[in-house]
């Protein structure tokens, strides 16, 4: 299945021959291109020499359609290229970078003990049989060009690419079983210090981990933190694994075994056993990491302490970059950081109320205001929104909105084209409970439409409040003041926690105003306000012209007397 956009058309035509089945059409090179195919998964297009018209297409547009193929399966003779995006090759990426993760731990670890040089062999070559592997499809998948963003299916390219690069000599020489050739040529059990050393060029393989896990940082399906917690966790093992191999190391090669940092405690440690030496490598290591120091162990010649002294060094920024990573995700991912804004809107809304004598009943609304606001941030994020298209915000509040605004009684009858330009317009808020949402006798700015929660409409004569009706979902509130253009002649209060939807009277009067005159029929309130709105515009006109005119002998005056 292959999914695609509205924005793919163009790519489509460049990728696919013509719809039809058993339909040709001639391509740009004057070849004959095969019928329409279901696409493979795996291959991404059929090469037929010239780079073909999957060039042409843009990076963007190549990721809509990652597994498109022209034509049907290759015949002998062509080249067939695999697509970066497709699904069963970023598996094979996941699982070289599992295999990786076993080589991190053994390089070290042959290199600190000879001994397990025979028991690892096998599975080294397992390894380096699939690195190879690797090496041989680099040579067929294709690449995105940085310059022109498009990508590169040319096997040629492809080839003259990765072999100019000095990762393809870095992928050779970290794949050779060097230990195997010298053993099958010498007939010796290893090749002593400077193979061991030259083994360590396949951890040019840990950049496939580096890579994985830049991937799952931007995998939105994968928690970040624990993402960035397993990568803390590996690199500090890597560390404290390597660094105890080191150690380990120089005591087998250092002249005297009983001068040296595991000598000290154990004479012969070299008969005890591998894992013997590992646990104790691995304690020394993580104890000068953690700069603890119990004393039992410590550094006894110049060698080992020049060491311990660089990896102390090491340490210090290793450290600060682990503990500022940790903070950073603390922080970020906790409620701390949100707690102490809330915290701090409160205590300022409390102090202006306290130094204004404001009610206490007006403070405590004051506060349960900044108290919504702040729990009502992932449901209400305004910022995140207003910086969307506006064709994706429409149709997000089209589908929160238009059942509601569909069932206000002032909008029953509607068509759908009215109703969805008039949700562009619109906003939504929450309300605590207990909130005054319009003042009795206040100039007209909007009308709302509950969407979920319970209001009450009151009236104030006297000081005395009466309740006069609820209002429910779907009801509207502030509408008899913005149609009539009249102060709002009721007061509206939040029972509960309540959702609504508002526009302003700007927003609804520039609206009506661009409607077509046909669709204005369907609106039985659109022309009282328009009228309305001429008579305020010629009443203003009238007044600006009345003051023009008595102020005109004035002005005159005025310029005469500085021109004098």
């Amino acid at each position: 299945e292959v999914y695609t956009s509205h924005r793919s058309t163009e790519v489509i035509d460049l990728v696919l021959a013509r719809e039809g089945e058993g339909r040709t059409s001639t391509s740009r090179s004057g070849r004959l291109a095969q019928p329409r195919q279901k696409p493979l998964s795996l291959a991404s297009r059929t090469f037929n020499g010239d780079g073909g018209d999957l060039q042409q297409a843009s990076a963007p547009a190549i990721l809509l359609l990652p597994s498109t193929v022209e034509g049907g399966h290759p015949p002998l003779g062509r080249y067939t290229t695999i697509s970066p995006q497709d699904l069963r090759y970023r598996w094979w990426q996941r699982f070289l970078a599992a295999l990786v993760v076993y080589s991190a731990w053994a390089l070290p670890f042959e290199l600190a003990f000879p001994a397990s040089w025979p028991s690892l062999a096998v599975p080294n070559l397992i390894l380096d049989a699939f690195f190879a592997v690797d090496i041989t499809l680099t040579f067929f998948v294709a690449y995105w060009d940085k310059w022109t963003c498009l990508l590169i299916d040319d096997p040629i390219k492809i080839a003259r690419r990765y072999m100019t690069r000095p990762s393809f000599a870095m992928d050779v020489a970290s794949t050779m079983p060097l230990q195997f050739m010298y053993r099958t040529f010498k007939g010796q059990p290893n090749g002593g210090t400077f193979l061991g050393f030259a083994n360590l060029l396949r951890l040019w393989r840990l950049r496939r981990v580096t890579d994985l896990f830049a991937r799952l940082e931007k995998d939105i399906r994968i928690s970040y933190f624990w993402t960035r917690i397993v990568k803390l966790i590996c690199v500090t093992l890597f560390t404290a694994h390597t660094a105890g191999c080191i150690y380990y190391w120089m005591a087998t090669h250092h002249r005297e075994a009983q001068d040296t940092w595991i000598g000290s405690q154990l004479s012969n440690f070299e008969e005890e056993g591998i894992w013997v030496g590992y646990i104790y490598s691995m304690y020394w290591s993580i104890v000068t990491l953690t700069t603890v120091g119990y004393g039992d162990l410590y550094a006894r010649n110049s060698w080992e302490k020049a060491f311990t002294f660089l990896y102390m060094v090491f340490n210090l920024g290793f450290g600060s970059y682990v503990i500022g990573n940790m903070t950073h995700l603390v922080v970020l991912h906790g409620s701390a950081t949100r707690t102490l804004m809330m915290r701090e809107a409160i205590r300022d809304v409390s102090w202006f109320a306290r130094t204004n004598r404001l009610p206490d009943r007006l403070r405590e609304q004051m506060i349960a205001h900044i108290q919504l606001k702040f729990k009502a941030a992932e449901l209400h994020q305004e910022e995140f929104i207003a910086e969307l298209p506006k064709a994706i915000r429409t149709s997000m509040k089209q589908h929160l909105f238009q059942t509601t605004l569909e069932s206000a009684y002032l909008f029953k009858g509607v068509s759908e084209d009215v109703l969805i330009q008039l949700i562009s317009k619109m906003r939504a808020e929450y309300y605590p409970p207990k909130v005054d949402i319009i003042i009795q006798n206040e100039i007209p700015t909007y009308f709302y439409i509950i969407v979920s929660g319970q209001l009450d409409v009151l009236t104030c004569k006297n000081g005395t409040e009466k309740l006069l009706a609820e209002l429910q979902a779907a009801d509207m509130a502030g509408e008899i003041g913005m149609l009539f253009n009249i102060p709002q002649p009721f007061k509206v209060r939040s029972r509960r926690l309540s959702q609504v939807v508002k526009i302003s009277h700007e927003h609804l009067t520039g609206f009506l105003r661009s409607l077509k005159p046909e669709i204005l029929e369907e609106l039985p309130f659109a022309k009282e306000i328009l009228s309305d709105m001429t008579d305020e515009k010629a009443l203003v006109a009238g007044k600006g012209s009345l003051l023009s005119i008595i102020l005109s002998p004035v002005l005159v005056s005025v310029v005469v007397v500085i021109l004098a």
